[in-house]
């Protein structure tokens, strides 16, 4: 197959389980989606979760780098509003100095938590002297490579340590304005379309992002997926799933997963004027030969690289079976398509 499969795993905590038992769980899922053919395995950052465990992705991803010996590892992605890019950066090089040509920084906009986690996460800097994202991964770009560092200040500034082979860059977003970012600066852009799946929207992004990207950059899209023996057991598993969209004032909206945790956004913003929006979660579900009948016809129409696919069910048999099936079934597909073009000529 033309394309790549990759997987987000967020950690999460199954009922009547605990986080310490989430973590471990991801990292046999990591050594699993190794063993599968997967090409890349990222970690997500939330904050002050009961629902999801993965709260800090650079520890997490140097515990599964010592886990795993072939797969790139990556964030899925950095929350870079709460952080110092120079920071971000020396976390990323050091990362990829210790496994050379596995690692990946992925980089998102949005607070992977509520208003009390991010007054925290920021208490210290001074309102005046924030910096907005784009300013920030403008910064992060020039201190992971030298020759695109715009600012005066830090000119002769490093990132250190510097790694024999960098950590590929990726711009988590779901819009053509992050597309237009992304392509600016040249990183990879990631379309995260289980958070926003309005195709229209989609393909604005796709478009705007491969009209001016470099040709060495890659288009990927993020979709939640699962995968069974049957579409019926793939249906049971996903059942209904909702994102909420919280608007508070004139911002943009917030996405969060369920209607208490929209309450709970709203109550410790201290918000006057509010609204939640209740949409379904698109989740693409079904055999495994289904899912990736879908995945072929985003990669013909959008010529998407890679998917990076979520698999949004707690229960961890379900979510190793789903991966299996999928790497499974890509794997022989990719052997066919091989073994066709070796096929002599009569």
């Amino acid at each position: 197959m033309a394309y790549k499969i990759c997987l987000l795993d967020q950690s999460p905590i199954a009922p009547d389980s605990q986080p310490y038992q989430a973590l471990a769980h991801t990292v046999e899922l990591a050594k699993l989606a190794e063993a599968a053919g997967y090409h890349r395995f990222w970690v997500s950052e939330h904050h002050g979760s009961d629902k999801l465990a993965g709260s800090s992705p650079e520890v997490l991803i140097a515990w599964l780098l010592a886990h795993t010996r072939t797969l790139r590892i990556g964030s899925g992605g950095i929350m870079l509003q709460h952080y110092s890019p120079y920071k971000v950066a020396e976390n990323f090089q050091l990362l990829a100095a210790l496994a050379p040509g596995r690692v990946d920084l992925g980089v998102g906009k949005a607070p992977g938590g509520l208003p009390l986690s991010t007054l925290a996460l920021q208490q210290e800097q001074h309102p005046d002297s924030r910096l907005g994202f784009d300013e920030k991964l403008r910064q992060l770009t020039g201190f992971l490579d030298a020759s695109r560092n715009e600012d005066p200040r830090f000119t002769s500034l490093v990132a250190a340590p510097q790694p024999p082979q960098a950590a590929e860059k990726f711009l988590l977003g779901a819009s053509p304005e992050s597309a237009r970012l992304a392509a600016s600066l040249g990183w990879n852009f990631v379309f995260a379309g289980f958070i926003n799946s309005d195709r229209q929207v989609l393909a604005e992004s796709i478009l705007t992002y491969q009209q001016v990207k470099s040709p060495e950059n890659r288009t990927l899209l993020a979709l939640s997926a699962v995968a069974a023996d049957s579409r019926e057991q793939a249906s049971a598993l996903v059942r209904e799933q909702y994102n909420y969209k919280v608007y508070i004032g004139d911002n943009k909206p917030l996405t969060v997963g369920s209607q208490q945790q929209a309450e709970e956004f709203i109550k410790q913003a201290g918000a006057a004027h509010s609204r939640i929006d209740k949409q379904p979660l698109n989740i693409l579900h079904g055999t495994a030969e289904y899912i990736h009948q879908i995945l072929g016809e985003y990669h013909q129409q959008f010529e998407i690289d890679e998917f990076i696919l979520h698999t949004p069910i707690n229960e961890t048999l379900s979510r190793q079976r789903s991966v299996q099936l999928i790497g499974k079934h890509h794997r022989a597909e990719k052997n066919r398509q091989r073994a066709g073009s070796e096929t002599p000529q009569v």
